[in-house]
């Protein structure tokens, strides 16, 4: 039996999730390193609560048996969130705390735009949290801001590159990006050989160049227009979703549009998602292209000579961050890209260390962001492709509060009072919302994994309104539904789910399927997903109709695709509940992840930088000075 778990003394009416975290003194990480199996030569402390376990350790385990593997995602959310992530704490403090599993949960790390804007921290809620849950949700350590500064650096490398191919020949341009040493002596960086194999150059002296190589080498030529990189930072503003740059009197009046995104949806944070090794990051990171040339050929970081360079600001980031829960079971957290506007899963690398740690029998349990048609959909056709692990069950959350929107119920608004519909008993309403879990059952089991529906409860939820969505779960072809409690009792309130879940994981029978092949065309593949949606079909605008063009012509046909669509509904328009059907999905532009791995369809107006409301989550985030402690935090 682990040293490490705790008891928890639960209070009713359930405090605020700050107040819990902070009535929980956490152990020391050492000592749940210690339970894991992991000595100090394994990890790096990053204070008394928090560690970055090194890949080293992957590598040491690597003849050893996989646990069994769990994602847990959603039916459509509210715009309150449903608890998939106090879900996925509370089912591993059930199977740790409770059922003497060896377990593990995996998540992204947060953004601090939602952590400061309108939905609040990602730890989980209640009694089913990461702890300490202010760490967790600001800064952890320092993964997203290597990340800005990673994508930063790119983007400044773009406009330099530009702005000095703009002022100066070939000749001098030459000279200055191989400038003579000490001896007078001109060398290549590694870097350019990378660009120099690349263009199809088998030299490796500078001086050996004809005048011809030296323009094909030196001139990148990049078309401005062309340009889909962008600058990122961690917090919402939506005045910075379209810029001018270049406004300077030094910049010899060189402007063009760009913007910001959030810094989660930065291609570097994807690459760090789905890369498998270190040696791997460094190819991906070399390998994504920031736009073209005027000819029409992609132009790469290593083409501007920053992949090196990008690749130790991300070396520290690449390795996971073990915390834990408040029961006192293991957490990696490891990336955290946005699964509406990116692919929304943890990494890969820190699935593949836990699975091995718990090893054969254990529990490996992973969250996809927002709903099953968005996070868990690629989880399987993105992640589980690059990944090779094959999941064995698949949890999807719902409430009674979400089933009552998806049947017809009044608009959900963050920051407002619930209308009595949904603190009332209706059971008509429930029923008719459950079209919206059935098609994400459905549609989950198609990838060969067996369904559990885990019915996260709310004291307003009646005993007849419960008992309909198990029925309809169970009728849809889920393995099993069960009503959890665990945001009020902690692990104690997913006991049943644990057992659920694990009977789903020994009795899986079928193969991993993904939605659609690979070798197939840019189009047929979204129009795979969009008919997983309901849609009858696709519209392309006439700029996604260039960019597929263009893509194909480049080569880039056999990636998978990631949909950046709104999480609200199953189609692009956010309004439509339930499970529309029929629909036309408009691709508004198309864009490529080449590093990453994936191309992305922009679906309707999805924007990638989010922006505050009137009243953002910070109005109630303050320091008690008197103790240091972070309150407010949700």
């Amino acid at each position: 039996m682990s040293t490490t778990l705790r008891k928890l003394e639960v209070a009713s009416p359930v405090p605020a999730d700050i107040d819990i975290a902070n009535s929980v003194e956490p152990f020391h990480i050492s000592d749940i390193a210690r339970e894991l199996g992991l000595g100090p030569s394994h990890y790096d402390l990053y204070g008394k609560h928090k560690a970055k376990v090194l890949l080293s350790v992957l590598d040491e385990l690597q003849g050893s048996g996989d646990g069994y593997y769990v994602v847990v995602g959603g039916i459509t959310p509210t715009p309150l969130g449903e608890g998939k992530s106090t879900t996925t704490v509370g089912l591993c403090q059930a199977l740790g705390a409770f059922l003497d599993k060896k377990v593990i949960t995996c998540v992204r790390q947060p953004s601090q735009g939602p952590t400061f804007g309108i939905k609040g921290g990602a730890a989980g809620g209640g009694y089913s949290q990461v702890i300490p849950m202010d760490e967790f949700n600001l800064h952890l350590t320092g993964d997203i801001h290597a990340i800005t500064a990673a994508n930063n650096l790119l983007a400044a490398a773009i406009d330099t590159r530009i702005f000095h191919e703009s002022i100066q020949s070939d000749k001098a341009l030459f000279n200055r990006l191989c400038p003579p040493n000490k001896e007078g002596k001109r060398r290549f960086s590694n870097v350019m050989l990378r660009r120099l194999k690349n263009i199809g150059i088998s030299k490796d002296r500078p001086e050996d160049l004809t005048p011809e190589e030296v323009k094909k080498f030196a001139r990148l030529d990049i078309d401005p227009s062309s340009i889909t990189w962008r600058r990122v930072m961690d917090v919402n503003d939506r005045f910075l979703r379209k810029i001018t740059v270049g406004q300077g009197s030094e910049e010899k009046g060189m402007t063009r549009e760009t913007g910001f995104d959030i810094s989660v949806a930065s291609e570097i944070m994807a690459v760090l998602a789905l890369t498998t090794s270190l040696a791997d990051m460094r190819e991906r990171l070399g390998k994504m292209v920031i736009g073209n040339s005027k000819a029409g050929d992609p132009v790469t970081a290593d083409d501007l000579g920053v992949g090196g360079a990008l690749t130790v600001l991300m070396k520290d980031a690449i390795n996971p961050t073990l915390m834990q829960t408040l029961e006192g079971t293991p957490v990696l957290v490891h990336a955290g890209p946005f699964a509406n506007i990116a692919h929304g899963n943890s990494s890969i690398v820190a699935d593949k260390i836990a699975l091995k740690l718990v090893g054969s029998g254990g529990f490996v349990v992973t969250e996809a962001g927002f709903g099953a048609d968005i996070g868990t959909e690629k989880f399987f056709n993105i992640k589980c492709r690059y990944s090779g692990l094959t999941p064995q069950c698949a949890v999807i959350v719902a409430t009674i509060r979400a089933l009552k929107m998806h049947g017809g119920g009044p608009e959900v608004v963050a920051g407002k009072p619930l209308d009595p519909a949904y603190v009332t008993e209706n059971v008509g309403l429930v029923e008719a919302g459950c079209m919206n879990m059935a098609r994400h059952i459905s549609n989950t089991k198609a990838y060969g994994v067996n369904v559990v529906v885990a019915v996260n409860m709310f004291s307003t939820d009646t005993e007849a309104e419960l008992n309909a969505v198990k029925t309809a779960a169970m009728a849809a072809g889920a393995f099993d539904a069960v009503i959890c409690t665990h945001h009020a009792h902690g692990g104690k309130g997913a006991v049943d789910l644990g057992i659920a879940v694990q009977k789903a994981c020994e009795s899986v029978t079928q193969p991993l399927n993904f939605l659609y092949p690979l070798d197939i065309s840019i189009k047929e593949k979204i129009e795979a997903i969009a008919r997983s949606y309901g849609a009858a079909g696709v519209e392309y605008s006439e700029q996604a109709e260039k960019q597929i063009e263009l893509y194909s012509r480049q080569g880039f046909l056999g990636l998978p695709i990631c949909m950046a669509k709104t999480q609200y509904s199953f189609s692009h328009n956010a309004a439509a509940k339930g499970a529309p059907s029929g629909f036309i999905l408009p691709i508004r532009d198309v864009r490529a992840s080449i590093g990453a791995g994936f191309i992305y369809p922009l679906v309707g107006t999805m924007s990638t930088m989010p922006g505050l409301p009137t009243r953002p989550c910070f109005y109630d985030i303050d320091l008690d000075t008197s103790t240091g402690r972070v309150v407010g935090l949700s």
